[in-house]
C-alpha cells in the first residue's frame, strides 16, 4: 500500500511498531499527539484537518492507560480520553477536502462478556454491563457519529498485546522470572463499586461488583496477540475494502490462565510458580495502582474477521509468540 499514514496517540509500544513497519515499507508517516514531537497536536483543529486531508490511512490508538485503579478520576480519564479524541478526528475528516478512504480506530475486545462456555466473535453482541464494557461501546459509538461515506472505519477490538517492549509482555515474564508466575484464582472479596457502568450511581444496588468471584478456577481465558499480527493485521484490512466493522485483533489460540503461566515458566526456565488467590491479588493490586480483572476476567476471543478474510498470522501460537518475545528481552 502506498501513501500517507496519520498515526494518532501511537506513542505507545503498538505506535511505534506501526510507524516503524509503515515507514520501512516508503510510506509517510505523520502524527498526532499531545507531545512537541507530534506533527500536530490534540485541540489544534486545523493541524489536525491539514494531516488527515489526503492521507490513506488513519490509524487512532489515543487513549489512557487501563492499568490503573479505577477511581472516579481515573474513571473519567479513560472515557474521555478515547472519546474526545475520536470525535475530535471525526469533525476533522468530516471537514476534509480528500479525506481518508480508511479509518482504524482503537477499541477493546473488553467489550464481549466474560466467558468461559465458549469464544467470542465478531457476530457476537457486545452487551454486558460495566465499567470497561461500556468504554468500549462509547468508543465505538464516537467512532461512527459523524456522516463519512468516503471513509471505511473499522474498530480494532485489541486484546492483550504481547511483545518484547509491551508492559503487559515485561510484567508477565518478571512474575514468571520471579518463581511467582502460578495460577491466579478468582475467589469472594469485599464487594465495590469501580466496575460500575457509566453513568450509574454508586448507590444503585447494580454498582456492586460480585463479592463472591467467578469460579473460574484458573479457567479464566487470556486471548492475545502479537504486537507484529497487530501491524500485520492493519496492514491486512487496509489490502481488503470489503472490511468494515468491528475487527477483533487476536490470535486463533487463546488458552487458559493456567496454561498462560504454565507456558511462561516453560519459556523463561522458571521450574515453579506460586499461585495467587483472589484474596492475595486484591491487596497486591492495590499496592501497585491496578485492578485484578484485567488477570481474573475471562477474555475468549476469537480472529473471526480475519481468518475469513485470509490473513495469516505471523505468531499463530501463544508458545511460539512467547518464544519471540523472550529472545527480544533478552537482546535489548
Amino acid at each position: 500500500m502506498t501513501g500517507r499514514v496519520v498515526l494518532a496517540g501511537g506513542s505507545g509500544f503498538i505506535g511505534q511498531a506501526i510507524a516503524a513497519r509503515m515507514a520501512a515499507d516508503g510510506r509517510e508517516v505523520a502524527t498526532i499527539g499531545r507531545g512537541s514531537s507530534a506533527d500536530a497536536r490534540w485541540g489544534d483543529r486545523s493541524g489536525v484537518t491539514r494531516l488527515v486531508d489526503g492521507a490513506a490511512l488513519v490509524v487512532n490508538l489515543a487513549g489512557r492507560s487501563v492499568n490503573c485503579r479505577y477511581t472516579d478520576a481515573n474513571r473519567a480519564e479513560i472515557l474521555d480520553s478515547r472519546i474526545d479524541t475520536t470525535r475530535e478526528l471525526g469533525a476533522a475528516i468530516a471537514s476534509a477536502t480528500a479525506p481518508p478512504p480508511l479509518w482504524m480506530n482503537a477499541s477493546s475486545a473488553s467489550t464481549y462478556a466474560h466467558a468461559t462456555d465458549r469464544p467470542r466473535t465478531e457476530r457476537d453482541p457486545a452487551t454486558e454491563q460495566g465499567f470497561m464494557e461500556d468504554v468500549a461501546r462509547a468508543w465505538e459509538a464516537a467512532l461512527a457519529e459523524e456522516d463519512l461515506p468516503a471513509t471505511r472505519r473499522v474498530p480494532m477490538r485489541i486484546t492483550v498485546a504481547i511483545g518484547a517492549e509491551g508492559p503487559a509482555s515485561q510484567m508477565l515474564f518478571r512474575l514468571a522470572r520471579l518463581g511467582i508466575g502460578g495460577t491466579q484464582f478468582d475467589g469472594p472479596w469485599l464487594p465495590h463499586t469501580r466496575y460500575r457502568g457509566i453513568g450509574v450511581a454508586k448507590d444503585d444496588p447494580a454498582a456492586k461488583a460480585p463479592s463472591a468471584g467467578r469460579g473460574t478456577a484458573g479457567r479464566q481465558r487470556f486471548s492475545w496477540i502479537h504486537v507484529d499480527d497487530v501491524v500485520g493485521a492493519i496492514a491486512h484490512v487496509e489490502a481488503h475494502p470489503e472490511i468494515t466493522g468491528p475487527v477483533n485483533m487476536a490470535a486463533p489460540d487463546p488458552v487458559t490462565n493456567a496454561e498462560l503461566m504454565r507456558l511462561l515458566r516453560r519459556t523463561v526456565g522458571m521450574p515453579i510458580g506460586m499461585p495467587a488467590w483472589r484474596f492475595m491479588l486484591e491487596p497486591a493490586m492495590a499496592v501497585l495502582q491496578t485492578e485484578s480483572e484485567l488477570v481474573l476476567k475471562s477474555r475468549w476471543v476469537l480472529p473471526g474477521v480475519l481468518t475469513e478474510t485470509g490473513y495469516v498470522f505471523r505468531h499463530p501460537t501463544l508458545r511460539g509468540a512467547l518464544a519471540d518475545v523472550w529472545a527480544g528481552m533478552r537482546a535489548r
